[in-house]
């Protein structure tokens, strides 16, 4: 059913409200069991992951796009000065869909097949846990496992950023911060803790038998001193000796996780 609607203020569109606003998002979207896909690519990922679309604002440029995708959904057409007008800002790729959210395995289902996983603590830029699972599911890493205050990865940004990513790698959210990596331990996982500091021992030299479970720490601090304490063993990137005189000592957490990511692969089973 398609709907022209020419009022941003459109009651009908309070799903899609100010989507650059975190703080009023992260509100409305728990409240609402939703989130917002952005793009034909996403929107259609989203949908294969078994998200429920709730409903879908275009303009009449990707209308045939979607035809496939939007039948039998309810469709809020709009100019694309009124689009600009609800959201906040241009939305190059055309179309939003607002999608139901559904239920995050437990940290223990999901550990229970995976044998490569990261372990997130406190990321806070969406972009960055967005561009973070578009490696873990690019490179073959079985899951992730977000510490209570990492960002959200299916925050509009993220998903934008991991280029559906998101819905291509299992993930869950510790209850526990502080006793989460026990429960971790438990499933049978080696925790290694990866750190700037380059007398740990080089990720390519690791031992990577088994279950392993690469933990990336905070964009500013890294990891927590707790967490360091709790890994079995901190691994670095070993950095080049000339960048560190010139003080570049490390790299930022999103190369940090694509070069880690790659050095998983190492010793992994069946492959």
């Amino acid at each position: 059913m398609v709907i022209p609607v020419e009022d941003a203020a459109d009651a009908r569109l309070a799903d899609y409200v100010r989507l650059r606003d975190v703080d009023l998002r992260r509100s409305v979207e728990s409240e609402r069991g939703l989130f917002v896909a952005e793009g034909e690519k996403v929107i259609r990922r989203a949908i294969g992951a078994g998200h429920p679309v709730r409903s879908v604002l275009t303009t009449a440029k990707w209308l045939d796009a979607l035809a496939d995708v939007v039948d039998g959904t309810t469709v809020y057409l709009v100019s694309d000065e009124v689009m600009e007008g609800i959201t906040g800002f241009p939305v190059h790729r055309g179309a939003l869909a607002a999608m139901e959210r559904t239920e995050l395995p437990s940290v223990g289902a999901l550990l229970a097949d995976a044998e490569r996983i990261l372990v997130l603590e406190d990321l806070v830029d969406h972009g960055n846990v967005g561009a973070i699972f578009r490696c873990a599911a690019a490179l073959g890493v079985g899951a992730i496992v977000l510490s209570p205050r990492c960002a959200d990865p299916l925050y509009r940004r993220s998903v934008k950023v991991s280029m559906g990513a998101v819905f291509a790698i299992p993930y869950a959210r510790m209850t526990d911060w502080h006793g989460g990596l026990a429960e971790v331990r438990a499933a049978g996982f080696r925790l290694l803790a990866l750190t700037p500091d380059q007398s740990a021992v080089p990720l390519d030299e690791a031992p990577l038998s088994g279950r392993v479970a690469l933990m990336l720490g905070s964009e500013g601090d890294g990891l927590s001193s707790h967490w360091l304490h709790e890994a079995d063993q901190p691994v670095c990137i070993p950095m080049s000796p000339r960048a560190m005189d010139l003080g570049v000592d490390s790299l930022n957490v999103v190369a940090a996780a694509a070069v880690a990511c790659h050095g998983l692969l190492r010793d992994r089973p069946g492959g």
